[in-house]
């Protein structure tokens, strides 16, 4: 995220194309609007999904910290084995305490259900797009997700605005900055390890994002109620453009599915578990020995849902390119450099399409 504004002139719409409707204001009918109804083969009720006792590796973070080298040496490899197969997995004693988690989830959910006014307050446009929102995207007449959301920026400084961050419930915004700073901590340890994994000094990738001055934002998830949950989403398919995410699923509800081998997983949260997943820009610095996962969210008919999903970004006016130590004669670097601010600006005009927009932007060989 720059430490500029976003020039409007490069293709910002200043509004969304037709009124916004809260999804939230919808989960009393009984019938979903047509504009919400996914194309039959984007359904998950004509989707393959794996069976239900699959799931995502499940990692024990304080390995790596216990000064038992064998130990480490076996954490390093799950979480090698884990990006390079899965591209998600689930993090336990990462270091960010149960009892924020806890906090912070909760606030955001007392958010939810401030009354409307209070959240319009904090209504969102695709120009700065942080705010209170409830669509991605800018095409006129898209089929809809099912949710509502919130996003706001956290690094670098200049862009933290805490005029925007919700004045209610009251402790939301000391919950938020305490959460955040350290989930920026446990961020910059996994990006060590991604790095000595990919056979990089340690502290590679990390610099290649910007050393301290990275992007990092917040985009809290709420999922209301759907009548016919068979023929909606909560988020379309899509991989994530950033860095890395570190997403703090709803404890209770299920609801993000991975795509494995051409079938989707549902993820069984581990009690105050990171989900961890690889974003798009990994991939191209990694030169695709990381690849970002395709992965959706279902909506459920009897209970709300919630999430955080912390995006760790690069400085959005760096380029991100292949590592050079990472190109070879054999695999020739695999994309052209581009910063992120254009690749995301390139996201958010076309709203979510699958692996489609990091798979357009290979160099041709």
């Amino acid at each position: 995220d720059q430490h500029w504004e976003p020039n409007l002139s490069m293709n910002s719409p200043l509004d969304w194309p037709e009124p916004i409707v809260r999804v939230q204001s919808l989960s009393d009918t009984n019938v979903i609007p047509d504009r919400y109804i996914k194309p039959p083969p984007e359904r998950p009720s004509f989707s393959p999904t794996i069976n239900a006792d699959t799931n995502i590796p499940l990692i024990d973070f304080s390995g790596l910290f216990t000064g038992d080298e064998a130990l480490r040496a076996t954490t390093l490899e799950q979480i090698s084995e884990a990006c390079r197969e899965w591209g998600f997995f689930q993090v336990v004693n990462h270091g960010v305490k149960p009892e924020l988690m806890d906090s912070a989830r909760e606030a955001w959910r007392q958010f939810f259900h401030q009354p409307m006014q209070v959240k319009q307050a904090y209504a969102n446009s695709p120009a700065t797009y942080e705010g209170y929102g409830s669509r991605l995207g800018v095409v006129k007449g898209a089929v809809l997700d099912w949710s509502d959301y919130y996003y706001l920026h956290y690094l670098p400084c200049s862009l933290r605005d805490h005029k925007k961050w919700p004045a209610l419930p009251t402790s939301l915004r000391e919950v938020i900055d305490e959460y955040s700073r350290q989930v920026v901590k446990f961020g910059g340890e996994l990006m060590k390890v991604l790095a000595v994994n990919l056979g990089l000094a340690e502290d590679r990738l990390q610099n290649a994002f910007g050393g301290d001055d990275i992007g990092a934002c917040l985009r809290v998830n709420f999922y209301p109620r759907c009548p016919q949950p068979d023929l909606a989403l909560g988020l379309s398919s899509h991989s994530d453009p950033g860095g890395m995410t570190i997403l703090l699923p709803d404890q209770h509800v299920p609801g993000l599915q991975v795509r494995k081998d051409h079938s989707w997983i549902t993820v069984k949260p581990a009690p105050h578990a990171f989900i961890v997943n690889i974003g798009d820009q990994i991939q191209v610095l990694s030169n695709t020995i990381y690849k970002s996962v395709e992965h959706r969210v279902i909506v459920n008919s009897n209970m709300e849902r919630i999430s955080l999903a912390f995006f760790y970004n690069p400085k959005s006016d760096l380029l991100i390119e292949p590592a050079k130590e990472l190109v070879t004669p054999e695999k020739p670097a695999l994309y052209s450099p581009m910063t992120f601010d254009e690749y995301r600006r390139f996201i958010r005009l076309r709203g979510p399409r699958g692996k489609s927009q990091v798979e357009s932007l290979t160099s041709p060989r």
